[in-house]
């Protein structure tokens, strides 16, 4: 499989686009280039042409109902899928910054309000996907640290499966923080798509809820202040603790994921690592 960079150049001599000048913006999850003319291109892993085709779709639907999003340009057709992975093409959104604490309870409240429409054809919330892949592959971890996450994955799935009621299901973000739901000028706008779903509300909740109980990056009154703004608070759901758990074996498989790319990365992994360990003990 060619590198991000030459499936770029692939994707863009097939829509007509110059990326001699491409500046990378972020290597994570999809890598992301800034090319002329205010457009951004968002690469894919292998196998992500259907979270592509989402994405372009979800835009066009938030940009319908009147929640600011970032918008996928439309004199082009895509996705463009370039040896198993899938390229789309963004226009660049203004001077922006990570999104305030109300902000993001205002746009999660806004779109767990929201019924997909049916042609849209949302999929359903999968909480675990390629959990397994990443645990399995994750070099940068001892088989028996691998084996825990497995079980502890397998754990997880099966409460899953019984989760007590909550809110109505709805439309999700799937990976709600202040860094996907950004602020401009004119008010904050919604990026990264990939995991839009259809689900459990409480799963964009419990990421908040994750940066402050687990990680500390939101304080106690960060926490109050999304509480009150969104009108809810996720942690006095039975279900909770499930999400959370969920939440943080992600944050763990994804620092795996990419200390094996970046091995610099693999102490954070690896701390990461323990401290959900010892949570769950």
């Amino acid at each position: 499989m060619s590198d991000p960079l030459t499936t770029l150049n692939n994707a863009c001599q097939q829509v007509g686009l110059d990326s001699t000048a491409a500046e990378l913006i972020r290597a994570g999850e999809n890598t992301l280039y800034r090319l002329p003319a205010a457009v951004v291109a968002r690469v894919t892993r292998a196998g992500g042409l259907e979270a592509a085709r989402k994405e372009t779709r979800v835009s066009r639907w938030l940009q319908h109902v009147g929640i600011p999003v970032v918008e996928a340009i439309p004199q082009i057709a895509q996705p463009v899928e370039i040896d198993g992975r899938a390229v789309t093409f963004w226009r660049e959104l203004p001077a922006h910054s990570e999104g305030s604490i109300g902000q993001v309870a205002d746009v999660l409240r806004q779109i767990h309000r929201l019924q997909p429409p049916a042609d849209l054809e949302l999929p359903r919330l999968e909480p675990f996907v390629r959990l397994d892949q990443r645990i399995a592959t994750a070099a940068v971890l001892s088989t028996d640290d691998r084996a825990w996450l497995a079980t502890h994955l397998e754990r997880l799935q099966k409460q899953y499966e019984h989760l007590s009621p909550g809110l109505p299901q709805s439309a999700v973000h799937g990976d709600a923080w202040g860094g996907n739901i950004v602020a401009t000028a004119t008010g904050p706008v919604v990026l990264d798509l990939e995991r839009f779903a259809y689900g459990y509300p409480e799963w964009d909740l419990a990421s908040i809820a994750v940066d402050h109980f687990t990680f500390g990056t939101t304080s106690a009154s960060q926490w109050a202040q999304f509480c009150a703004r969104y009108g809810h608070d996720v942690t006095e759901w039975a279900g909770c603790s499930v999400l959370r758990d969920a939440r943080e074996l992600r944050k763990v498989t994804f620092a795996a994921q990419m200390a094996d790319q970046y091995p610099h990365l693999a102490e954070q992994a690896r701390y990461r690592l323990a401290c959900v360990a010892r949570l769950s003990a």
